[in-house]
């Protein structure tokens, strides 16, 4: 399955944002996809601090991740995506 992400550096972070989210919306299938971009992401190359998830919830951007992660995007919105990867 192809997966878009954003590949971001901020304040010496680096991370990513994937536009996915399970489809049973558990927190234990959403950290089995965040586990699995992760990993994706650095077998592409892509040096990873910190991931999200971004998706649609109620006709609203929502994200999943790392808590600090999840509260910058909060404010700052969905980044453009900047990669494919396959998980």
């Amino acid at each position: 399955m192809n997966i878009n992400i954003a590949h971001l550096r901020s304040q010496g972070i680096d991370f990513v944002v994937a536009d996915a989210d399970s489809t049973t919306r558990l927190d234990s299938d959403r950290d089995a996809i965040l586990q699995r971009i992760w990993a994706a992401a650095h077998r592409a190359g892509l040096k990873v601090d910190k991931a999200a998830l971004a998706f649609v919830e109620g006709g609203r951007a929502k994200f999943y991740g790392t808590p600090d992660l999840v509260r910058y995007l909060a404010t700052h919105g969905v980044p453009r995506w900047t990669h494919t990867i396959e998980i």
